[in-house]
C-alpha cells in the first residue's frame, strides 16, 4: 500500500506511552525539552531521543524563540493521515453500534407492549 511505511513510523512512534504523554502535553501548548522531561524524571538525552522519534514521524516540530527551542505539535500532517486510515474502522463500528441500538430499542418496545397487555 502507498502510505504503509509512513504509517508504520507513526504507529511505532505512538507505541511508547512516554511519547503519547508528550503529545498529550504538547496538545496544551508548546514546551521546552526541560519542561517535557520534568514529569517523567528522565534525563535530557532520553527525552531528546523520544522527541527525535516524534519529529521523525512528523508529529512535532522544533521552534525557535530567542534562546529557547520549544517543541510544538504539527497541525494536520500525520494526525490527518492517521485519522484517514482509521476512518473505515470508525464507520464500521458506528454502523455496528447503530444496529445494536436499533435492536435494543426494538426489544424494549416489544417488552413494553407485552407488559401493557397484562
Amino acid at each position: 500500500m502507498h502510505g504503509e511505511p509512513k504509517l508504520t513510523v507513526m504507529f511505532s512512534a505512538l507505541a511508547d506511552p512516554t511519547r503519547r504523554a508528550i503529545l498529550a502535553r504538547l496538545a496544551k501548548g508548546e514546551a521546552t525539552v526541560s519542561e517535557l522531561a520534568e514529569p517523567f524524571g528522565l534525563a535530557q538525552p532520553t527525552i531528546s531521543k523520544h522527541l527525535r522519534i516524534l519529529e521523525d514521524a512528523g508529529f512535532i516540530q522544533q521552534g525557535r524563540d530567542a534562546q529557547r527551542r520549544p517543541r510544538s505539535l504539527v497541525i494536520g500532517g500525520p494526525f490527518q493521515d492517521l485519522d484517514a486510515w482509521l476512518q473505515p474502522f470508525r464507520e464500521q463500528w458506528e454502523r455496528r453500534l447503530d444496529a445494536l441500538s436499533s435492536f435494543l430499542d426494538t426489544k424494549v418496545k416489544r417488552a413494553r407492549k407485552k407488559g401493557d397487555r397484562r
